[in-house]
């Protein structure tokens, strides 16, 4: 009996001493989920639920994270502004193989817990849920990459830095206007067709109108893998497709398949090899074309135009890249940095992979 009284008080003891003081709610916001949620007057301390909500943070206002949810890597770290590049790893509420729990998030007290990405029913559920458990104010914001202007504006009254949330938001809508006024006069036949190769065999891919090649179709390319049931997401290639499919253009992300594709005799046939057009999209600090889906795939955008309508977008990759990491990621990178990050974003390929 006193053993049993005991636990029941000490467990009571450690979820008191853990939740945090919760602040007085002042105000209510509308969520892109149409959720009313109600918030302090000023948030300081924010949890991002996954990695595309800490990039959307870490972009908007840094000094508000309380951490990532992954710690970033060695070659991540000099893209990343030095007060944050050390911030703890929190570990993620959402996705696959979420790692944080609800006591991670009570320990570090936020004043609001963000996600960033699909408002669909499974995320509200997680939202509600983890809001009724903990006390802490749980936002959805829109992440549909043609939502990134509105949903800059909302998460930046939200956290009261609405001047720098209209900087972005303009940003990306003169980039969007830019890229769309260009397209107008270009026919769809004379837009280059475009593989994406993931994995280290670069068979992996993915369907159009996935989000994983959405910023590949936005700036004009047009996605050889094609579903004929509707599907979108990932799927596997075979060679027999590529080879029927022989796109143009090949976008990577992995360096391996990269250094091999040249001197791979399954695809030197493919014409996007023969005429040198394979590029290596860069990874730091976060993916230009995924990985993850978040406002990284801004400077994505930016970048592709350059390759598919060299004629039209005729800015030097470098100085766009520097200005973009400026105002997006707080950082300047040198010229050397640049170089290594962009070395092979211009189809040049590596001295390896043309030795006989």
């Amino acid at each position: 009996m006193f053993r049993s009284w005991t636990l029941r008080a000490f467990t009571w003891f450690l979820l008191l001493a853990l939740t945090p003081t919760l602040p007085v709610m002042a105000r209510t916001v509308t969520d892109s989920a149409d959720r009313t949620v109600n918030l302090p007057d000023k948030v300081e301390r924010v949890f991002a639920a996954g990695p595309p909500a800490a990039i959307l943070l870490y972009m908007l206002a840094p000094e508000k994270m309380t951490g990532w949810p992954n710690a970033p890597k060695p070659s991540e770290r000099p893209f990343i502004a030095a007060p944050y590049r050390d911030l703890p790893a929190l570990g993620r509420l959402t996705g696959r193989g979420g790692t944080a729990n609800l006591e991670t998030v009570l320990k570090v007290k936020p004043d609001l817990i963000l996600d960033f990405g699909s408002v669909r029913d499974t995320y509200v559920s997680l939202a509600n849920n983890t809001q009724a458990q903990t006390g802490i104010p749980y936002v959805l914001i829109d992440g549909r990459f043609d939502a990134t202007p509105s949903s800059l504006r909302l998460l930046g009254k939200i956290l009261g830095v609405e001047e720098r949330a209209e900087i972005l938001a303009r940003y990306v809508e003169e980039t969007f206007t830019q890229i769309d006024e260009a397209l107008d006069k270009i026919p769809e036949d004379k837009r280059p067709r475009v593989y994406l190769a993931r994995g280290p065999d670069g068979l992996e891919t993915g369907l159009k109108g996935s989000i994983n090649t959405e910023i590949i179709e936005r700036a004009g390319g047009r996605n050889v893998a094609e579903s004929h049931d509707g599907r979108k997401g990932l799927a596997r290639a075979s060679m027999e497709q590529l080879i029927v499919a022989n796109p143009d253009t090949i976008l990577t992300w992995e360096p391996h398949f990269y250094k091999a594709v040249y001197k791979d005799p399954l695809w030197v046939g493919i014409a996007a090899v023969k005429k040198k057009r394979v590029y290596l999209a860069p990874t730091a600090p976060f993916g230009w074309i995924d990985r993850p889906p978040s406002l990284n795939r801004v400077m994505g955008l930016k970048w592709l135009p350059m390759l598919f309508y060299p004629d039209i977008f005729k800015r030097d990759l470098q100085d766009v890249t520097r200005e973009f990491y400026k105002l997006f990621y707080h950082v300047t990178p040198t010229d050397e940095e640049l170089d290594t990050l962009i070395a092979w974003s211009k189809g040049t390929p590596p001295i390896e992979a043309t030795t006989p």
